[in-house]
């Protein structure tokens, strides 16, 4: 009986020794499961990740599902009217009426035309509104050109990126408290300046977008013919009549003139008529 309990006690007591290092061994795996969880966010692998990769969570997906849809409205417009300054009345007025504005204004006179082209903003909702205004009040429409750009997966594409990276600041500025030593601190101020160099761009590319979005541009350019390229020019034909007499005359002045302005080469043209007479003389 002694003989069987000894070797029963010797068994008993190994596997009670093993369930302990078991024991053991799985809290320290949880205590170091637990301290990881809970330290701060290890610098190797923030200072090597690569922000632009970063997928979207959840709350991004959300978030991007209610971003409405963004177009970009643009158009051209010629118009040909009969006075550009009765025109220009005209368009402020309906411009006062749209709620827009003009962004860049320039003005040309030749002898042929008079021209006006204006950068026009306006809302995005009286952009149809506006053009058509333009079309029936001002005169005779000669191009007219409208086109639509949709931005919206551009704009979605921005602002998770931009969302993400605001992320990892938040991280990098955490973990930059908590830096070991000033190696550690001078790596992590880098990225972060980075990153908000990144961010400051995706805002300013959303802000654009915003602004081009909500107000519409249109080119608009009004067109004057002149009848004749002289200003003082009447219509009839004697004025015509005078015009051409005046015009022969200054080309027949401004051929004499350049005729005169070789008189150089007419001095020199007797002597060399002399001297080539005297050489011709003397071989004989």
């Amino acid at each position: 009986m002694r003989t069987l309990l000894l070797p029963l006690l010797f068994f008993a007591f190994i596997n009670c020794s093993k369930s302990g290092d078991d024991k053991l061994s799985a809290n320290a795996a949880l205590t170091e499961i637990i301290a990881e969880d809970q330290a701060p966010l290890n610098k190797a692998s923030l200072i090597n990740a690569k922000t632009d990769d970063i997928s979207s969570n959840e709350p991004n997906k959300n978030k991007t599902d209610t971003i409405s849809r963004k177009i970009i409205k643009n158009g051209n417009m010629r118009i040909q009217v009969g006075e550009i300054k009765k025109a220009q009345t005209l368009v402020s007025e309906i411009l006062k009426k749209n709620n827009a504005y003009i962004q860049k204004e320039e003005f040309r006179n030749t002898d042929v035309d008079e021209n006006l082209d204006l950068t026009i903003r306006v809302p995005h909702k009286s952009f149809d509104t506006l053009i058509n205004s333009f079309s029936d009040g001002l005169g005779s429409v000669l191009s007219k050109n409208v086109s639509s750009d949709d931005v919206t997966e551009e704009y979605t594409d921005v602002s998770i990126k931009l969302a993400n990276k605001k992320i990892y600041l938040e991280k990098y500025r955490d973990m930059l408290k908590s830096a070991a030593n000033t190696k550690d601190m001078l790596e992590i101020q880098e990225k972060i300046r980075g990153l908000e160099d990144e961010i400051d761009v995706a805002e300013g590319r959303l802000r654009f977008i915003d602004d081009r979005v909500n107000y519409s541009t249109l080119n608009l350019s009004l067109y004057k013919e002149k009848v004749r390229s002289s200003a003082t020019s009447k219509i009839g034909f004697g004025s015509r009549f005078a015009d051409s007499i005046t015009e022969g005359w200054n080309s027949f002045v401004a051929f004499l003139l350049g005729i005169i302005s070789f008189w150089p080469f007419f001095l020199l043209l007797p002597l060399i008529i002399i001297l080539w007479r005297k050489w011709k003389k003397k071989k004989q």
